[in-house]
């Protein structure tokens, strides 16, 4: 298997895909880590205490995701077999926020991430038969899909001070590469190399202009505990993008998956937050923690590949705040993985007249750190 970049090490290092930081150092992030993009992630928001200013945040995301699961059941014996799929996922984000006053804000929000997939069954099938079958790696690097949003706090923010909800609407645009390619070993007419398409799950874009929908609230009950909540939507119109998959010289059954597809996903996390009074500046907080792709997106078609899914992870979080500068640090925990039913498993399942589901490799736990100041 190909050793881990550099860069991926920097990134393990800074970690954290997305910051939002409300008042009374309630915190917030997310992204959807079936899929390592950084496309579907929230950004950096305004705190609601400022008049005007800038906000820049440096922020990265890391996990492994190895262990197999179909529905709510791990397929153990891939592990005992040593055919699981392992991604070595590293995302390195860019914010910047203008707070135009204390309602308003607009972000944007540049991914840099950094992938190394390494898999058995994906090299060594040549015309539906294995010749050689063994582990190789590939791997992508470069910049995601930009976004841009523009955040409101519905109340006025010196008037409720307990208690607040912000929306937000953006657009992600598809710069990032959704036809990253890399060699894969003894797939040609030979048993050759060839330069295909890598996995979707470690594409740097999805091909398609998105919409996101943000809600982000909190509600402190004392000065120092509180409870907050987010929830993000990314819609994909796009059907697919084109990106040729290879699924279909895995089995004839997979033939309509053959191009992949241009997902919606979605986040949501709620919780516990909590000042330690005995540290200035420091609070902690713990909550639940939603991720995943749907099977049907809410506009346009949901046909070609996707792996649909979702994971609940317990979330325990630490957020240090001195003078402009904010640090922060979660370790989301997974407590349930479930593969779901795609559409071309629904099709397979009427047409063979027997449940069919396919399986997706879910990471035990991610690690966000990030870093944030004000000027």
């Amino acid at each position: 298997m190909k050793n881990l970049s550099v860069i991926q090490s920097v990134c393990i290092f800074i970690l954290f895909l997305t910051i939002a930081f409300n008042t009374q150092n309630i915190s917030a992030q997310g992204c959807v880590a079936i899929k390592g993009n950084a496309t579907s992630c929230m950004s950096i928001h305004a705190d609601s205490t400022n008049v005007s200013g800038w906000q820049f945040a440096s922020s990265g995301r890391y996990f492994r995701s190895f262990r197999h699961f179909s529905g709510t059941e791990e397929n153990k014996d891939r592990l005992v077999q040593k055919t699981e799929v392992i991604n070595y996922t590293s995302v390195f984000n860019l914010s910047l926020t203008r707070i135009l006053n204390n309602r308003w804000s607009v972000m944007v929000d540049l991914p840099i991430s950094n992938n190394v997939r390494s898999s058995l069954y994906e090299h060594g099938l040549v015309n539906g038969t294995y010749v050689k079958r063994e582990r190789n790696s590939t791997s992508s690097f470069g910049i995601g899909d930009i976004r841009f949003a523009a955040y409101r706090w519905i109340l006025d923010p010196a008037k409720s001070t307990k208690g607040n909800i912000q929306l937000g609407l953006g657009i992600k645009l598809p710069t990032g590469d959704y036809n990253y390619k890399d060699y894969f070993y003894n797939v040609g007419p030979n048993g050759t190399k060839e330069l295909r398409p890598v996995d979707q799950s470690i594409q740097l874009g999805d091909g398609g202009t998105g919409f996101t929908f943000e809600v982000n609230t909190f509600y402190n009950f004392i000065e120092n505990f509180g409870v907050y909540g987010n929830f993000y939507y990314l819609i994909n119109p796009r059907e697919q993008n084109g990106t040729r998959t290879y699924r279909e010289t895995l089995a004839s059954r997979l033939a309509n998956e053959a191009i992949m597809s241009v997902p919606d996903q979605y986040m949501f996390r709620a919780g516990f937050n909590y000042a330690v009074n005995q540290v200035k500046g420091l609070s902690v907080a713990a909550g639940a923690r939603l991720e995943g792709i749907p099977v049907y997106d809410l506009v346009g078609g949901s046909g070609d590949f996707r792996r649909p899914g979702y994971i609940w992870s317990v979330e325990p979080s630490v957020n240090y705040e001195y003078k402009k500068v904010i640090l922060f640090a979660s370790v989301p925990f997974a407590v349930v993985r479930n593969r779901t039913q795609s559409v071309t498993d629904k099709e397979n399942s009427v047409t063979t007249g027997t449940h069919v589901q396919g399986d997706a490799a879910f990471a035990d736990y991610t690690i966000n750190i990030g870093i944030s100041t004000r000027f």
